[in-house]
């Protein structure tokens, strides 16, 4: 799979013989924020506007960075209000601000490859490349399962809070496609005190499950119930967001204390905090007992724009990498459950410099522990380089999960994998280069970087 004339990472002959090998695996997707009910319905997409750039934060706030408004990129702007025609041409006349991005390398393989446009996107044919893509989108080809198809995506795991009833995940069960688009077990705004709305959460969970929520062992039966029945709908993994990474056991009278006072909203930001920790240690428990992987996302400061909180909400691009003490922040896990080689604990992190330091000697070591591919920031040329001389000679290669997109760009879904799939092809042949392996083992390692690693992690089926 190229990536037309305008932007590609540039394999040497080494590199381009491992890549012609796994460029054409089937895409294991265990991780990303698509929406099930494209699946589900198969309907034509919206304008190129709205699938395109309002919803990529990795776009919108390159652009809000260089003084664009959101409120004109159509972001908070109720679908039917917004001029995708205006969106478009915006983005186009800011394009070059994406040079030397990933999203370069993303966009240019969606418009040369997927909608075979030749030519640079400029202002000047802003309007003619609109009109390509949603003329595109407008046909049987280009509908979410069709689409699906192309890309030869074997699985695709969304993203689903814990009070979603999973209603679009049915649809697609029942309608008899082959497509395996699969739900994640995401029980935030139920498993966090500092989330907002937690106790009118807690209680919406009770009325779902028939569950007592105001007991700590009640709430803790409803958060089994909600877990198997993402399991019945195909769910292998949970995740979970830690603003403040820190996990402890506490013993069930303070544990009980705590989530009361979480309950009637007095608790303390230290006591949430330490709340949170133990329920992460029970979330690893049940991971134990129904096989679902646990992935952690730390290293990530949310919402740092406090005046975009106010006026757009979360997720609005404003998200900045931050310190985190993983060895500190997990110990009292690990210690609890980390020598049990049936648990997979799944780290990402958006600290850098925490893979050298603790992580990769953190996943060489502990059975349960596995660490995620490079994340946001560094799901790039240069990070995922970074990624593999950071890790590797720690942590080996058989304790990494290969990788996921994490995106709710569904286009761009082929983009993201090629990238990976160049980058890791260009750091096994240097590996080679180096005398460190020959090429049968590079040639092994490609296959379980690319696809391998990933189904069996999330422990997908064949």
């Amino acid at each position: 799979m190229t990536q037309g004339p305008d932007a590609q990472l540039a394999l040497t002959p080494a590199a381009q013989a491992i890549y012609d090998t796994v460029r054409d695996l089937p895409i294991v997707s265990p991780h990303g924020h698509c929406d099930p009910g494209w699946f589900a319905d198969d309907a034509a997409f919206p304008d190129p506007a709205s699938l395109l750039i309002v919803p990529d934060h990795y776009v919108f706030r390159m652009l809000y960075s260089r003084g664009v408004s959101l409120t004109d990129l159509g972001i908070g702007v109720p679908p039917e209000a917004r001029d995708g025609r205006a969106i478009f041409r915006l983005f186009a006349r800011h394009y070059h601000l994406f040079l030397g991005t990933p999203s370069h390398l993303w966009w240019s393989h969606v418009l040369h490859d997927l909608f075979g446009l030749s030519d640079r996107l400029t202002a000047e044919n802003a309007d003619a490349v609109y009109d390509r893509i949603d003329a595109a989108l407008k046909t049987p080809g280009f509908r979410p399962r069709a689409l699906f198809d192309r890309f030869g995506i074997a699985w695709l795991a969304t993203t689903d809070g814990a009070l979603d009833g999973l209603e679009h995940h049915a649809t697609i069960l029942e309608s008899g496609w082959a497509g395996r688009v699969i739900p994640t077990f995401r029980p935030d705004a139920v498993l966090n005190p500092q989330a907002p709305g937690f106790a009118a959460n807690v209680e919406k969970l009770g009325a779902m499950t028939g569950c007592d929520c105001g007991s700590l062992a009640g709430y803790l039966d409803a958060l089994r119930a909600r877990r198997a029945a993402f399991k019945a709908m195909g769910a292998t993994a949970t995740d979970h967001d830690v603003p403040d990474l820190h996990t402890e056991w506490l013993d069930r009278s303070e544990a009980e204390s705590l989530f009361s006072a979480a309950l009637k909203g007095r608790i303390a930001k230290g006591d949430a905090v330490r709340l949170y920790g133990h329920l992460l240690i029970e979330m690893a428990q049940m991971s134990l007992d129904d096989g679902l992987v646990m992935q952690l996302h730390a290293g990530s400061s949310r919402s740092t724009n406090r005046a975009l909180l106010a006026s757009h909400g979360r997720d609005m691009g404003a998200d900045i990498p931050h310190r985190t003490d993983w060895v500190g922040g997990l110990d009292a896990l690990l210690n609890r459950v980390g020598n049990r080689a049936d648990l997979t604990v799944i780290a990402f992190t958006l600290d850098e410099s925490a893979y050298a330091r603790e992580l990769a000697p953190m996943a060489g070591h502990w059975p349960a522990l596995r660490l995620g591919p490079p994340w946001w920031f560094h799901d790039s040329v240069n990070g995922i380089r970074r990624y593999f001389d950071g890790v590797v000679e720690t942590a080996g290669y058989e304790n990494l999960t290969g990788f996921n997109d994490d995106t709710r760009a569904f286009l761009s879904i082929p983009a993201r994998h090629d990238l990976w799939r160049r980058a890791v092809s260009l750091h096994l042949a240097d590996q080679v280069g180096r005398g460190l392996f020959g090429k049968a083992d590079a040639l092994h390692l490609a296959r379980r970087l690319s696809h391998d690693l990933a189904l069996e992690t999330y422990r997908l089926g064949a």
